[in-house]
């Protein structure tokens, strides 16, 4: 068999494939033997009807068909390796007249990686906001956490700003009850301003037994953005009782012995996860200017398709949450045709992500061991809410075991990337991304040496007992895709990695 490839743009190219006849000897024989199981005739048994037969039978063309049919896939693939060909697309296939003895020739037109030529990376310089916790944002913290330990104490006085009320709903359009828009037994906090327009207001002064009507407009259902009539009946009221900010209320809700250290670790809790905000900042702004610095043709076809899938994935979760494009789009406040440009967007930055993250670790000669594969793993089924064993069998099944190891991959080629950039926060300090945590901290720098050096070469995929509790340094830096709703499905957490998963095999 012989293969040529011709280069029609910076991402598809046409294979061109001559095979002699001499060499689809065996697909003739398996065609033979399929039509001759297929067919009864007199004085022979199925299986083991005579060539000759068959050809007077069904006749040669039908053959040779069945014989071209069952070695294209293989001569295609076999093709695709000999010239070192990753298809990103479906070829379209163009056979050429073929005759009986005669050598098969056939094209094949696909979309495939463009080549890249990598910028110089090393040392990339960017800016990230300052770390900023003040002591607002810690009374916050600890005024929630006085709620979670206060206590509710019925009162007989009418309720007021902050009181917990137990309530009856009930809305009607023109004297009729709104079926979908009638509630008993809410508990709702006065103030709070979570529910209808005007309920706040209608709740002050009410007390244990008072019904008032009100006029207000439904949020869904039949009668969305229509003025309705509201009925709210109150059963309860309730006083929240909230502790005191002393030593007795920091042994009550954590493990410090006094208000002051539990205040500090408020503050150092809020600090960590700064730092990570900080540390996402910094990847995603490294990564859009290496892309600023680099061209990187994409496969017109392959972000088509990709925009289609998404829609189609954002579509279906809509239709979970019993919400329409309309209704989305006017809670996101776009337009339909801002909304599409954005996807379209979203998916063109993953996927010029994913062909420039894929060459560096190339070029970086990057491998994933047994550990970070395993730590990947549990990570995703964490976030599908499977078990380890559930999602690796799914993973096997459809073969997303690849997928997943190039994941793994590309965020080890995003961290080479970022430990070696200069990160600078607003006031000029360096920042320090080599030995940051996943929960926020600093690790020793001897030990994450260390760990390194325990690192192999890409292994088999590992059980799923394997260890969890080693932590990778490039963990913090690795984008995972976590579409729970339609807003995260073009969220900018997502242009590292453009999945290929449909429906069907999920």
């Amino acid at each position: 068999m012989k293969s040529a490839v011709e280069t029609l743009n910076p991402t598809r190219v046409k294979l061109s494939v001559e095979v002699p006849f001499e060499e689809l000897k065996p697909s003739l024989d398996a065609a033979y033997k399929k039509i001759g199981q297929q067919i009864s005739v007199p004085g022979f048994r199925k299986g083991k009807v005579p060539a000759m037969v068959i050809d007077q039978r069904v006749g040669r063309s039908a053959v040779l068909d069945e014989a071209v049919n069952e070695a294209l896939p293989t001569l295609y693939f076999q093709a695709l390796q000999d010239n070192n060909i990753t298809p990103l697309s479906q070829p379209q296939l163009d056979l050429g007249e073929f005759e009986d003895g005669s050598d098969l020739s056939f094209t094949a037109e696909l979309d495939v990686k463009p080549e890249i030529a990598l910028p110089a990376y090393d040392g990339i310089e960017v800016d990230v906001d300052d770390i900023s916790i003040g002591d607002d944002e810690v009374d916050e913290q600890l005024e929630a956490l006085r709620e979670r330990f206060g206590s509710l104490t019925p009162v007989e006085r009418a309720a007021s700003d902050g009181d917990f009320v137990t309530i009856d709903l009930s809305a009607a359009n023109d004297g009729e009850a709104i079926e979908e828009a009638q509630a008993t037994g809410m508990s709702y906090q006065v103030g709070r301003g979570t529910m209808l327009e005007g309920l706040d207001e209608a709740l002050e002064g009410m007390s244990a037994g008072d019904e008032k009507t009100f006029e207000s407009t439904l949020v869904g259902g039949e009668f969305k953005d229509q003025l309705v009539d509201v009925t709210v009946k109150v059963t309860a009221v309730k006083e929240q009782e909230l502790p005191e900010l002393d030593d007795d209320f920091a042994q009550q809700a954590s493990e410090f012995d006094t208000i002051d250290e539990l205040k500090v670790d408020v503050r150092d809790r809020l600090v960590r996860g700064a730092r990570m905000e900080q540390a996402a900042s910094a990847r995603d702004a490294v990564l859009e200017k290496v892309l600023t610095m680099v061209e990187i043709p994409l496969p017109a076809g392959v972000i088509g398709d990709e925009v289609k899938a998404r829609r189609d994935g954002i579509d279906q979760q809509l239709s979970y949450a019993g919400m329409t494009e309309a209704d989305y789009l006017e809670q996101e406040g776009q337009t339909a045709e801002e909304f599409s440009d954005e996807l379209e967007k979203r998916v063109r930055d993953a996927m010029a992500a994913q062909f420039l993250l894929d060459e560096i670790a190339t070029v970086e000669a990057l491998a994933v061991d047994e550990n970070e594969l395993s730590q990947h793993l549990l990570r995703r089924a964490q976030q599908s809410g499977q078990t380890p064993e559930a999602y690796l069998q799914h993973a096997m099944e459809h073969n997303h075991v690849p997928e997943l190891l190039a994941e793994v991959r590309r965020g080890k080629a995003l961290a080479h990337v970022v430990e070696s950039a200069t990160v600078k926060d607003a006031s000029g300090n360096v920042v320090d991304l080599k030995t940051l945590q996943p929960d926020g901290t600093y690790a020793d720098p001897a030990e994450l040496e260390a760990r390194a050096a325990e690192a192999a070469a890409v292994v088999e995929p590992p059980s799923t007992d394997a260890a969890a509790d080693v932590v990778s340094t490039s963990d913090y830096l690795t984008v995972e895709e976590e579409p729970d709703s339609a807003a995260d499905v073009v969220s900018t957490s997502d242009y590292l990695t453009v999945e290929e998963e449909t429906d069907s095999d999920k």
